[in-house]
């Protein structure tokens, strides 16, 4: 496995709205390859939220709140989600005959990384990435941080 001080892979858990959460759940099940671990629902058998994964990626897909709203009722995105597969070429070849609306096709970043874009029903944007090669960030101009 390729390491690269550019990009950590680091351990969190998103929550993402949606309008049908079923819909959701299907479409990313089939289009990115995410399983259900599982879900849950609400007193009237609407399903509210389940929460999937992608190797050791885990995302939890939750119904719309009074506080929250999906991108394409707000028009914009308001975030993106990076998710590092071991095989980008193998995955974006299936999101692309799933039919997913790429958005950035797959190329290399100057900072190690082979990655894609890609929009889900709702208008939530997904990147997907593989390390490529190992770079300094200082190499591509950003400014350390200091750590003392």
């Amino acid at each position: 496995m390729i390491l690269n001080r550019s990009v950590p892979s680091n351990h969190l858990v998103p929550h993402l709205y949606y309008e049908n959460v079923a819909e959701a759940l299907t479409w990313i099940s089939q289009t990115f390859g995410f399983k259900e671990h599982y879900r849950f629902a609400l007193p009237d058998g609407q399903l509210h939220g389940a929460m999937i994964y992608l190797g050791d990626v885990w995302v939890m897909l939750k119904s719309i709140s009074r506080l929250t709203a999906s991108p394409a009722k707000l028009g914009a995105t308001t975030q993106s989600l990076m998710i590092f597969v071991s095989d980008i070429e193998a995955h974006y070849n299936g999101s692309k005959s799933a039919g997913a609306l790429i958005v950035e096709e797959l190329f290399e970043t100057e900072y190690g990384e082979r990655q894609y874009s890609v929009v889900d029903m709702e208008n939530h944007l997904w990147q997907f990435s593989q390390h490529v090669k190992d770079v300094d960030p200082t190499a591509w101009g950003a400014t350390l941080a200091d750590r003392s």
